[in-house]
């Protein structure tokens, strides 16, 4: 049936945003549009992707924007999103070369070698453990995904406002979040997605690029019957991944790749927390607090702030994800905002920050943006207040409400409880928060 909310497709020449000029189309799916498009600020040429679906706007706009912090050579890099009369867009960098899937096309009797299918996998496996690290699952791991250009396989398009309603039609080959044949067996079904999702998505790319085709679910199939320089440890480590039960499942790219016989060298890339200079506790332990947050809540953002006893100012000593690099450092006054009204009454609070008054002007002045829901819950010790815990923005688009407050709330006593038991946190409840040095 016809989408009644749906954007216009763009022709060439059109600009937008005054910047970009269209080119030519490159892709189109269930709900998104890509484009060529020249930057005329630089004279490049960038991807421009366009939601065509104007009802999962709050989604394209909030993964955008987390998306838009990832940094990694094997990582598609988001450089812009805006919105205009025709439309919402996400500008990519363009990555020049073919996908995987033309590659197999082109090369592939009936699949690529297998010295290059397994480079390609362990590649793949690198931008994904990178991807994992900063709490984000890709949802949509299929050769079409990945672009051999001169540098290596680079992880494109992250499933952005995938989700179909029910009574949608199905295009593209798309259904739900993935693709049939790549999908996981718990994610077709309708359960969670998890980085185990992705798993059976890189292995079903190798299987693909080995077999020249993709697997059929719990199909018996021997791998050596169609590639007979295939070990029977490759096959066994490919069944793995692409086991139907996740818990079965190769836990991790990480090690999926190692049973492919090459451990992945650590990330190059930039990580999604950021903290100030001396926080009052260790580093890695409130980077860990706020990125486990964000990962427990699917949240595109996510703060710690704690009380300068000698001000008694908030101070947001750690942030992940999207807006980190303006929050941390930031002082509220006591009261101020919907962080320091909540550590004065110490009731958590769901919010629908853009009907709220409370929330602070200047930070969204500082970011350029307004999140539209807000998780906030205090961080108490012994019934007194010590600071909050903020999250920002739930990645489906939706808000948070009622039902997520008792697990955040646990999630505070937990939060706090390590702090306690870290080494050197809080040695005293008068020392005071340490502004970042810049």
């Amino acid at each position: 049936m016809a989408n009644m909310d749906a954007a216009a497709e763009l022709t060439p020449g059109t600009e937008l945003a005054g910047r970009y000029a269209v080119i030519e189309p490159i892709s189109s799916g269930a709900m998104g549009a890509v484009y060529r498009a020249e930057d005329s600020r630089n004279g490049g040429q960038v991807a421009l992707k366009q939601l065509t679906d104007v009802r999962h706007q709050a989604r394209f706009e909030i993964e955008a924007r987390l998306l838009g912090v990832l940094r990694h050579p094997r990582v598609v890099r988001v450089e812009d999103y805006f919105t205009d009369d025709t439309g919402h867009y996400l500008v990519m960098q363009l990555v020049e070369g073919l996908n995987l899937k033309d590659v197999l096309d082109q090369r592939g009797h009936p699949g690529v070698s297998l010295g290059e299918a397994i480079e390609f996998t362990l590649q793949a496996a690198a931008a994904l453990r990178y991807v994992h690290e900063q709490q984000i699952v890709h949802r949509d791991v299929k050769p079409q995904n990945l672009i051999l250009s001169d540098d290596g396989v680079v992880l494109v398009d992250f499933g952005i406002a995938r989700q179909l309603d029910d009574e949608e039609e199905e295009e593209e080959g798309t259904v739900g979040i993935g693709t049939p044949r790549f999908m996981a067996p718990e994610v077709f079904a309708g359960g969670s997605v998890s980085p185990r999702s992705d798993v059976f998505g890189l292995a079903a790319t190798l299987w693909t690029l080995l077999t020249g085709k993709p697997p059929v679910y719990a199909d018996p199939t021997k791998l050596t019957e169609v590639v007979p320089d295939a070990s029977p440890e490759l096959e066994a480590t490919i069944r793995a991944g692409l086991e139907m039960v996740p818990e079965r499942r190769v836990a991790s790219v990480g090690a999926f790749a190692k049973a492919l016989g090459s451990p992945l060298i650590r990330a190059t890339g930039e990580s999604l927390a950021l903290s100030v200079e001396q926080p009052d506790a260790p580093t890695a332990l409130m980077e860990g607090i706020v990125r486990t947050a964000a990962g427990v809540f699917e949240a595109a953002a996510c703060s710690i702030a704690l009380i300068d006893r000698t001000t008694d100012e908030l101070v947001y000593q750690s942030a992940w994800g999207a807006g980190a690099s303006e929050i941390v450092g930031v002082r509220l006054p006591p009261g101020a905002g919907i962080a320091g009204a909540t550590v004065a009454s110490g009731n958590p609070e769901a919010v629908d920050t853009r009907n709220d008054p409370r929330f602070a002007a200047r930070i969204a002045e500082g970011t350029g943006y307004v999140p539209y829901t807000m998780l906030v819950v205090p961080l108490e010790r012994h019934d007194e207040p010590i600071g909050a815990l903020s999250l920002l923005d739930r990645r489906d688009g939706g808000l948070y409400g009622q039902a997520d407050l008792e697990r955040a709330t646990l999630f505070a006593e937990l939060a706090v409880t390590a702090l306690d038991v870290a080494p050197a946190a809080f040695t005293s409840l008068g020392e005071a928060t340490r502004a970042p040095e810049r």
